[in-house]
């Protein structure tokens, strides 16, 4: 049985391991104690972690360990991913090994019936083979735990959450799955948002996030200037920004003057900068190093539509060495599939982010925005008490004594406020009629 390979596991020797097993939830043999129950009471003598039940296992590829069943390797990286869902982490496995991306640590909780949330985030935040932290949350069984070790990482490196359940029915799916409550969406929404995560609402944006995260450089501004060779992708790019809360940068009267003469007549002569379709690799060339050289432009979408006049190869080949010479983020979008495949495969190998749609490109931009705002609260402190404060202690302990002569143990609402401002803490002003 499972909890007899556990205690016969401990008294080896052995400190943690990894239960793939489902169904856990069933009885032990006659007893009214469940299987996972028992298991972890044959665990605790000898003090053996668990992970799981009802998981993937654990890859480490820095050290060449794998503890699970994923059908594919893993590359080492930066980006430490922590999962509820066996079945998403070998899709995101899957992915990752296509476009190049590499883990410092993945790891599949499955039930969370020991090792949890809280003690993976709390090891990854000091470790320094982790850049990053993803997390794909069906449930949190130990709020607490969990906010104190997110919020510690998030002060050190970005941490990306999706969690499913965000409909009714959908946690309640989630609570079936995992054996924990899903939560009030709204809650764990402003719960990520104090302890300075990122959330992602789909399991496309989290693919996203590993692009931007992988590649990402330090946020100049929150403006963005959008390159095209297209009018309408440069207006779906707009239409993103402005619906997401975001904002065009302006592109001063020196850079237009510049753009003016590298630049066809017909261009847009604002900002999104259409360089129209018909561009050469050199205009692409002249468009980028003018916008660069700009303070005022801040990151940049570049998006690229295929077109038979100029192969995308020779564009990307041009482009790539000045987008990677950046000191800002340069988020690229190349339109279509088989025709920019390789255009696309030279901006990856470049250390360039690159994107399916305009939306994801832009998307991008708004997530480091997100982010550093997120990071921003997390750091904050309350301002230093005024060294010529004094509380008016006698004034508040005078409404205490007030009230409880009069046999009461409860402050009305006006006596309440009177003893809040002998502290000199903010009150709604109220009046008694």
């Amino acid at each position: 049985t499972i909890p007899g390979l556990i205690k016969e596991l401990g008294d080896r020797g052995t400190r943690a391991a990894a239960v793939l097993t489902a169904g856990l939830d069933q009885n032990y043999g006659e007893s009214e104690q469940t299987i996972q129950q028992a298991m972890l009471d044959a665990a605790r003598p000898n003090l053996v972690r668990i992970l799981g039940p009802n998981c993937l296992g654990i890859v480490l590829p820095h050290i060449g360990l794998n503890a699970s069943f994923a059908h594919t390797s893993v590359e080492p990286g930066k980006i430490a991913f922590l999962s509820q869902s066996g079945a998403l982490a070998t899709s995101v496995l899957d992915w990752a090994k296509s476009s190049g991306i590499g883990f410092s640590c993945f790891v599949s909780l499955g039930n969370g019936a020991d090792v949890d949330f809280g003690d993976t985030i709390d090891y990854l935040a000091s470790d320094p083979d982790t850049q990053s932290i993803l997390l794909y949350i069906e449930s949190i069984k130990e709020p607490r735990k969990f906010m104190s070790a997110a919020r510690a990482a998030a002060r050190n490196k970005p941490v990306i959450a999706v969690k499913a359940g965000r409909m009714v029915e959908g946690a309640r799916a989630a609570a079936s799955h995992t054996g924990a409550l899903a939560g009030a969406d709204d809650v764990f929404d402003a719960a990520l948002r104090r302890a300075g995560i990122l959330r992602v609402k789909t399991i496309e944006a989290l693919f996203d996030a590993v692009v931007t995260l992988a590649h990402a450089k330090p946020l100049q501004g929150e403006r963005l200037t959008i390159f095209t060779n297209g009018g309408g992708p440069g207006v779906m790019a707009t239409d993103a920004l402005v619906e997401g809360g975001g904002k065009l940068a302006p592109i001063s009267e020196e850079t237009i003057a510049v753009l003016d003469a590298a630049l066809p007549a017909t261009w847009s002569r604002g900002n999104p900068v259409d360089i129209i379709g018909d561009a050469p690799p050199e205009r692409y060339v002249d468009t980028l190093e003018a916008l660069l050289k700009d303070d005022e432009t801040g990151s940049i979408v570049f998006i690229h539509s295929p077109t038979a006049i100029v192969p995308s190869t020779e564009i990307a080949q041009a482009l790539a060495p000045v987008a990677q010479k950046a000191s800002r983020n340069v988020l690229t979008c190349w339109l279509g599939r088989d025709g920019v495949a390789t255009a696309r495969s030279i901006f990856s190998e470049a250390g360039l982010p690159t994107y399916d749609t305009p939306e994801d490109a832009v998307g991008a931009f708004l997530q480091l925005i997100n982010y550093r705002r997120n990071h921003e609260m997390l750091m904050e402190t309350p301002p230093s008490v005024s060294t010529g404060f004094q509380p008016m202690v006698r004034n508040a302990r005078l409404v205490i004594e007030m009230v409880l002569t009069a046999g009461r143990q409860w402050l009305t609402e006006p006596e309440a406020k009177l003893v809040l401002s002998a502290y000199d803490i903010p009150t709604v002003e109220t009046h008694v009629a």
